[in-house]
Parts: C-alpha cells; structure tokens; sequence
C-alpha cells in the first residue's frame, strides 16, 4: 500500500489512491454544496452513499457498514470552498 506516513502507525493515503472519488465529488461539488454544505458525504469508487452526514464520525460508520474496513473509501465534508486550516 502506497502513502504519505505522518506519525508512527497512522498512514495518509496519497490523493492518487482516491482519484475517481474524488472525481465523482468534484463533479458533484456545487450541487451538494446548496443542498449539503457542510455535511459529510461517502464515496467508493464511482458510487456515493445517497445520504449526507452531519458528523465525520456518522460518515465513516455508515462507511464501514456500508463497504466494510477492507475496501477504502472517501469521508469528504462538503463545501464550495475548501477551508484552510493552518497548525503552528
């Protein structure tokens, strides 16, 4: 498995390994914006979970019931603009 470490036993998937989901929210990115700003939406592949999620901790439940801990998916809260967070 390919990725990013960031901390012994925590390991950040690169933004190639979820190229198609990512894909699918920015094709889907303004309308979930008006309709969902702010929730959280799951994708797998080319297929988003119908519902929308007000925590990410709601989202990666249904995730994990939905496709089980052995296929990776995308919890990604939805927003116009993607916020900056800076850590100092």
């Amino acid at each position: 498995m390919t990725g990013i470490r960031i901390s012994e036993g925590i390991r950040m998937e690169s933004a190639n390994q979820f190229s198609i989901e990512l894909k699918i929210f920015e094709q889907n990115r303004t309308e979930w914006s008006r309709s969902h700003p702010g929730e959280f939406v799951v994708i797998q592949g080319d297929v988003a979970v119908e519902e929308f999620f007000d925590t990410y901790a709601d989202a990666l439940n249904a995730g994990i019931q939905r496709f089980g801990v052995r296929k990776e998916f995308l919890v990604k809260q939805v927003w116009m603009t993607e916020p900056v967070y800076c850590v100092s």
